[in-house]
């Protein structure tokens, strides 16, 4: 197990939790329906990623590989950059700060390196002989 792992997930899971319930009851009354469901893909997708940290976490006790070590890394990139910069595009449309709508623009990157982590962990699985 890697303990590191385990505990960012639980810690990442906590703070989706938490700003789940914050999007649902706090900002349905300033969000317009299409921030709301950014900021909702934001949520799922977070947690989406804690679930696939702590399998990673899990994983490493029986494949000890610098890939699922990547793979964890990339899950914990990738959270913060897809799902931060869709958190952060939400409140600059709702306080109607447009010049700062070009952060959407980084979300892919973050999309990019969520599916780099699925893939390392797929690649490193396979590929061990233990």
């Amino acid at each position: 197990m890697h303990k590191g792992f385990i505990i960012t997930a639980a810690l990442l899971g906590a703070i989706a939790v938490l700003l789940g319930a914050f999007g649902a009851h706090g900002l349905k009354n300033y969000a317009s329906p299409a921030a709301l469901n950014t900021y909702e893909t934001a949520v799922k997708y977070q947690f989406y990623h804690v679930f696939a940290l702590a399998l990673a976490g899990i994983i490493y006790s029986y494949v000890p590989a610098a890939g699922i070590l990547t793979a964890g890394k990339l899950f914990i990139a990738g959270m913060a950059v897809f799902s931060g910069s869709l958190y952060l595009l939400t409140f600059f449309t709702i306080a109607e700060l447009n010049q700062f709508k070009w952060v959407g623009a980084i979300t892919p990157i973050g999309g990019l390196l969520l599916v780099s982590g699925w893939l390392f962990l797929a690649y490193t699985v396979f590929r061990f002989k233990g």
